[in-house]
């Protein structure tokens, strides 16, 4: 099978196992507005759990993901099978003493880190003492998840997909069923969501370790830390940090600036975010994750042209699904809020501000999910530090639109600050590539962006249109506005497949292929 066909396969699976995780993310975000609203208490979660995700974000699923997959992949490539498994055991065991030590710290030093990060919340003591005491409950969390990303990290190696994708929906279901049945034996009931938390991180890294043993990479101690494999991927690490985690640093900042502005600002841009993060999650994440693989082995090989290849194609996947999706958002913001969220604690103009939100990052969506591609093609290379330019330049860019717009848009201004960063950061990321491997499908890459411009203005007209065929301020009536919300959607895939068949698109062409195959299977 093809490299091309291989990253297909592996981003349907990802994907798959990723949207039934998100969908349960959607449910748990659910239950969170229904019980709790948007307000002091989701303000004083939504920060003290943005303080370990954060650190997940940057160190676990970004710069420890990134240094790690393409060391192992050289190593499983060129060492066998057994030093590969001593290595995987050496990176396991030096985690988890590192992640022990942080958890630590950061549970003693949760006052600092509160004040730090969330400055505004300082003039309101009962926010800021819920805040510190959430942030410690849910500090541990970053331990067990730091392990699931090196865990994921060598079953990706391994072409497994499935488990790891598929893990989240456990952080999910704990999280649901602990605000459900634990929420009225707190005196601060949101406590049920921090307990949800640490429980899920538990269950996340169970996951992961039978199907480990199952492949053969069974996890035991292994204390020699002088393996020279792990020197470099720690050194790797540095960089990478700021590499990958630059968009995430962003949407960290947004939320420190947001604890300036009024009340329930930092709860409306996590509620958008996630949503926002659905299709990331889906679609853009499992292109990335398919990718790196191949262009790690191959870049171990010196194959610079099939590299070339499997980033172009990677790209212009990443084209396809997420300008119809970033479209979609935009006009869809304030409606998917209304029908999912609005109810109990949760009103309609709580839903309008989430959706402002939603509609600025939406904007962004390709820029993001571009990033998250084209980020990994130098590590691949084992350039670290170009990543970094551009990711500094970036923030720098993000911190300068969110000063200048958090004022006049408030939390709106925060999320389309997060977006033109990411424009800029994508844009410069494609002009360092291009100086370092040459031409790698420009044109090829350009007239599938327009293709999916163009099959996706159609799509625009008919859920707009659609999206206005009823009052979405109003309460209940939900089987009428789901009916239309998802006949929206349904209609603008159809519409924007149909258009993208009529321009020949030939990632089109291919998500088709994979979906008849994967039906004839069954």
């Amino acid at each position: 099978m093809s490299e091309k066909k291989n990253i297909a396969r592996a981003a349907g699976v990802l994907g798959a196992a990723t949207m039934l995780s998100r969908i349960m993310g959607m449910v748990r975000d659910m239950v969170v507005s229904r019980l709790f609203g948007a307000g002091l208490y989701t303000d004083a979660f939504f920060a003290a759990f943005q303080i370990p995700n954060m650190l997940r974000r940057f160190f676990a699923e970004g710069a420890l993901t990134s240094a790690f997959v393409p060391t192992f992949s050289e190593w499983h490539t060129t060492k066998g099978e057994e030093e590969t498994r001593a290595l995987a055991n050496v990176c396991f065991t030096a985690l988890t003493i590192v992640m022990a030590a942080v958890t630590v710290l950061g549970i003693i030093f949760s006052p600092q880190l509160v004040h730090l990060m969330f400055p505004g919340f300082s003039g309101n003591p009962e926010k800021l003492s819920v805040t510190i005491l959430l942030n410690r409950l849910m500090f541990p969390y970053i331990f067990f998840v730091s392990l699931v990303a090196l865990c994921m990290g060598i079953l990706n190696t391994l072409r497994h997909f499935f488990t790891p994708a598929i893990s989240t929906v456990f952080l999910n279901i704990s999280m649901i069923l602990s605000a459900l049945l634990l929420h009225d034996r707190f005196r601060v009931p949101i406590v049920a969501l921090a307990v949800g938390v640490l429980i899920g991180g538990v269950l996340q890294l169970t996951l992961q370790l039978p199907v480990l043993y199952r492949m053969g990479f069974p996890i035991r101690p292994n204390f020699n830390l002088n393996h020279p494999a792990l020197k470099r991927i720690t050194l790797l690490m540095g960089p990478s940090v700021f590499g990958v985690g630059v968009y995430y640093l962003n949407i960290t900042v947004g939320s420190i600036l947001a604890s300036l502005l009024p009340e329930g600002s930092v709860s409306y841009l996590y509620y958008a975010q996630r949503l926002f993060e659905f299709p990331q999650g889906i679609f853009t994440v499992s292109v990335a994750q398919a990718v790196l693989p191949s262009m790690s082995r191959q870049a171990a090989v010196g194959d610079m042209d099939a590299l070339k290849e499997s980033l172009n194609y990677g790209v212009r996947l990443t084209l396809f699904i997420t300008i119809p999706a970033m479209v979609g958002l935009m006009f869809c913001a304030t409606p998917i809020f209304s029908l999912l969220f609005m109810g109990g604690a949760f009103d309609y103009a709580k839903a309008q501000k989430c959706g402002v939100a939603l509609l600025y990052y939406s904007i962004g969506l390709t820029f993001v999910a571009l990033v998250r591609v084209l980020v990994p093609a130098f590590y691949a290379l084992k350039d670290t530090k170009t990543p970094v330019t551009s990711a500094f330049i970036a923030f720098l860019l993000n911190f300068l639109f969110s000063l200048l717009l958090m004022g006049p848009m408030l939390h709106g201004g925060l999320a389309l600050a997060s977006s033109l960063s990411a424009l800029g950061n994508m844009l410069l990321l494609l002009w360092f590539l291009r100086k370092k491997i040459g031409r790698f499908g420009g044109r090829a890459i350009t007239v599938s962006a327009l293709k999916g411009i163009a099959a996706s203005v159609p799509m625009a007209v008919a859920v707009y249109w659609i999206m206005g065929l009823i009052d979405w301020s109003t309460t209940g009536r939900r089987l009428l506005k789901g009916g239309v919300l998802g006949g929206g959607v349904l209609a603008g895939i159809v519409i924007f497949l149909a258009a993208s068949h009529l321009l020949r698109c030939d990632e089109a062409r291919d998500v088709v292929a994979l979906v008849r195959k994967k039906l004839l299977r069954r």
